[in-house]
């Protein structure tokens, strides 16, 4: 959500003691721990899923399974801390992502009439489930509104936690250019909601 986004060129972070428990599971889960895994992926997903719907909308959750493929694939050869991991798994999902954009474009979707497919209802449909997606589909919206090097700045940096060495190395830029994308991002989107960075 757009209120987690910090001021004045911080970085969103996760509580202490819970980036603790997942840089435990992070080993375990390198060494084929199921559960560990799955601890990580929760604490992971969510972050990588914002990130890809910055970069490729709709389609994030598929381009996040796509990662995930891969993630899993190579987890066993990983080697660093939790901010390494993320970064990787940015990573990672950045290329799918990239990958995805080439593919669209090369062959664009036929959209299928909506009568095609029969109306089910959710089993999970709250009206808390359904303010927290839009509060954060919109912020997420806003973000998208960016130019893209701003845009993935502020998502590395605000909403996965990437420092700025972690997110340039995902982009393929210097930290200080990260920084002042990241920057520039925040400032235009204080800007456009009337408050300060």
């Amino acid at each position: 959500m757009l209120e987690s986004v910090p001021a004045r060129g911080g970085c969103a972070r996760s509580e202490p003691e819970v980036d603790a428990g997942v840089s435990a599971a992070l080993g375990r889960a390198c060494r084929g721990d199921e559960d560990a895994f799955r601890l990580l992926y929760r604490a992971i997903q969510p972050g990588l899923c914002r990130y890809l719907r910055v970069l490729v909308g709709q389609d994030a959750e598929d381009v996040a399974s796509e990662a995930w493929l891969h993630i899993t694939r190579d987890l066993a050869s990983f080697r660093g801390d939790l901010d390494g991991f993320r970064a990787w798994t940015a990573t990672i999902a950045r290329h799918r992502a990239l990958d995805h954009l080439r593919h669209q474009r090369r062959r664009p979707a036929a959209e299928a009439p909506a009568e095609w497919f029969p109306e089910q209802p959710a089993p999970d449909d709250t009206a808390a489930a359904a303010i927290e997606a839009t509060t954060t589909d919109a912020a997420l919206a806003l973000i998208a509104t960016l130019p893209r090097d701003q845009a993935e700045a502020v998502v590395l940096r605000a909403v996965i936690g990437l420092d700025a060495k972690a997110a340039a190395a995902v982009l393929g830029k210097r930290p200080g250019a990260v920084r002042t994308a990241a920057y520039r991002g925040l400032r235009t989107l204080a800007d456009r909601l009337g408050g300060p960075v």
